[in-house]
């Protein structure tokens, strides 16, 4: 059974519902906490219990932090909140907690937890930064976040969690866990359906509450989901879905802030990322753990 922390944006980019319903899914995923971050970070935690009350789960809920250690808040508004008056979903959770909690979590299960990140890192670097014994004691680190790809059109794009708070990702990525993971645009963005399928697909009763929350996604944003968050998500329970690349991160600070380069090493380096990905295994996986 593997023990998660989930830490998590849920209320813009709809791929955090769909990563939460897969690990409330998941038989072998024991889902120990959820953190918000970003912008109304009470309404994201609405979100998240929208999908923990239709599961049939009490989990710990904390709303985070709402503004970066540095910079401007580039995401202050939760547009999936729209659907919270369609489902039964909580409204009052413990403030000004989410660190405390997350290390207390930690410390009461050394070694055995892996920490998911899927937002920008504002709560993780708090996190390391107040509590500094808690890498060392984490299973792994599991982020999406980061580009490596090393050349081709997409090689310059800088993704949103890691430039999101480039004070707290900087922390995170010195951080000595023992496995420390990150999926990055590389790979996430190979793992795509368009809205017409996901309206198709997503009948289980767990998804019919991310279709919801999709559907402002669809309005607002794209006409698509990519699967993100949910391919990270899936790494922990299914490794071999991704291949990787152990190496470091080095987080560019001046000519391009926030994009991520990518230096391979032994297995000695710090930092495994992700290099490639059987997208369809990924869904027949996803699928086959959530339902449709």
């Amino acid at each position: 059974m593997a023990k998660v922390l989930l830490d998590t944006d849920i209320g813009t980019d709809v791929d955090d519902a769909v990563a939460l319903a897969y690990l409330l899914s998941h038989p072998d995923c024991e889902l120990l906490g959820i953190t918000t971050v970003t912008g109304e970070a009470m309404k994201r935690a609405s979100l998240a219990s929208v999908l923990c009350q239709a599961a049939g789960k009490s989990i710990p809920i904390y709303p985070g932090a709402e503004h970066p250690m540095e910079g401007e808040q580039r995401q202050p508004i939760a547009q999936q909140a729209a659907v919270l008056p369609n489902w039964p979903h909580e409204t009052n959770f413990p403030l000004n907690q989410a660190v405390d909690f997350l290390a207390n979590t930690i410390r009461s299960h050394p070694y055995e937890v892996t920490l998911l990140t899927i937002g920008p890192l504002t709560n993780i670097g708090t996190l390391f930064s107040t509590y500094p014994d808690v890498a060392e004691l984490l299973a792994a680190l599991v982020i999406m976040g980061g580009n490596f790809e090393e050349s081709g059109p997409e090689a310059g794009r800088i993704e949103f969690n890691v430039a999101g708070d480039l004070a707290a990702s900087e922390i995170v990525y010195k951080a000595p866990v023992k496995l420390h993971r990150s999926l990055g645009l590389n790979v996430t963005q190979q793992v795509m359906i368009e809205a017409d399928e996901a309206r198709e697909r997503f009948t289980a009763p767990l998804l019919r509450r991310v279709l919801d929350m999709a559907e402002i996604w669809f309005e607002k944003f794209y006409k698509s989901i990519t699967f993100h968050d949910p391919l990270a998500a899936a790494t922990i329970l299914e490794p071999d879905l991704c291949s990787y690349q152990q190496g470091k991160v080095i987080l560019d600070h001046a000519e391009q802030p926030g994009k991520t380069i990518w230096q391979p090493g032994n297995a000695e380096a710090p930092h495994q990322v992700a290099m490639a990905v059987d997208v369809e295994r990924y869904f027949q996986h996803f699928f086959s753990v959530v339902g449709q």
